[in-house]
């Protein structure tokens, strides 16, 4: 049986997380656009991997599961990469919260109950999750432990609770760090481990349209008053995959590693810091 990396999202953040954590292992690459996963595929084989690609909606449990028996017929999961997503700029509240928050809860599961003794996953979040203000322990634990099939029906969640597409974004994203701590539990009881990185500003299509729509202007402020002084690139976010998912990483699950360049330290900490 092959080892197989089901690398979900072919974008820029997922193909540099393949190229790193992939080499000798079968890829099995899937986008809700097939375009997008075969023109990936392809620049991969180039390159000397062995790719299969296929379609998901990450919104649907069916299409999730559906990639799940696909994947396993391939041979076994020894790693599992989420990258896929949609940003504020991108879709409404309802929308994030069904891609972003529950899709990615519904990944955890399915692919929990198939990951190899030793195999690890990573959920490309955002830092976006690290600016929403402290939530209470009933809130927080709602969001970590609450069945997928019931998650978008909390109260918290509702219309008139969520404000706008960047409060669900940000939410959806605090949810998935608390996501990971909780399946840390249960895929270590197969061997496995599953981690989350929070991205700051990479250098993306989607990055991009976040520069160029309503927010663009406080994206760029928040690049010129953090530490670094500049975004990130998805070769970085690469290399921290690939301590996680490898030999290095083997004591480090349930953690959500934020790598933003210190933004998120100016806007709490800085002069991003809200008065």
């Amino acid at each position: 049986m092959k080892n197989v990396i089901v690398v979900i999202g072919a974008g820029s953040i997922g193909q540099a997380i393949a190229r790193r954590v992939s080499a000798g292992k079968h890829v099995f690459l899937a986008d809700i656009k097939k375009e997008n996963a075969d023109a990936a595929a392809e620049v991969m084989m180039d390159a000397g991997f062995e790719v299969n690609t296929a379609t998901v909606d990450i919104s649907s449990r069916e299409s999730i599961h559906a990639l799940v028996q696909k994947a396993t017929t391939i041979g076994d999961i020894t790693g599992i990469v989420l990258a896929a997503g949609v940003s504020p700029s991108q879709a409404s509240p309802d929308m994030i919260l069904k891609v972003d928050l529950y899709g990615t809860a519904v990944v955890l599961e399915e692919f929990g109950n198939v990951i190899a003794q030793g195999g690890t996953g990573i959920v490309i979040s955002s830092q976006s999750g690290h600016r929403l203000p402290p939530l209470s322990v009933e809130m927080n634990k709602e969001l970590a432990t609450t069945p997928a099939e019931e998650l978008l029906d909390l109260q918290m969640l509702q219309p008139g609770q969520i404000k706008d597409s960047l409060h669900a974004y940000q939410i959806s994203k605090r949810a998935n760090s608390l996501r990971v701590m909780t399946e840390a539990v249960r895929w270590g009881k197969r061997g496995a481990r599953i981690n989350a990185i929070s991205p700051g500003i990479i250098f993306t299509p989607l990055a991009r349209d976040e520069l160029k729509g309503p927010r663009g202007d406080g994206y760029r402020g928040m690049i010129e008053v953090s530490a670094s002084g500049r975004g990130g690139t998805p070769d970085e976010v690469g290399a921290v995959a690939a301590l996680l998912m490898g030999p290095e990483g083997t004591f480090i699950t349930g953690s959500d590693f934020l790598m933003d360049g210190g933004v998120t330290a100016a806007y709490w900490y800085g002069e991003l810091a809200q008065k």
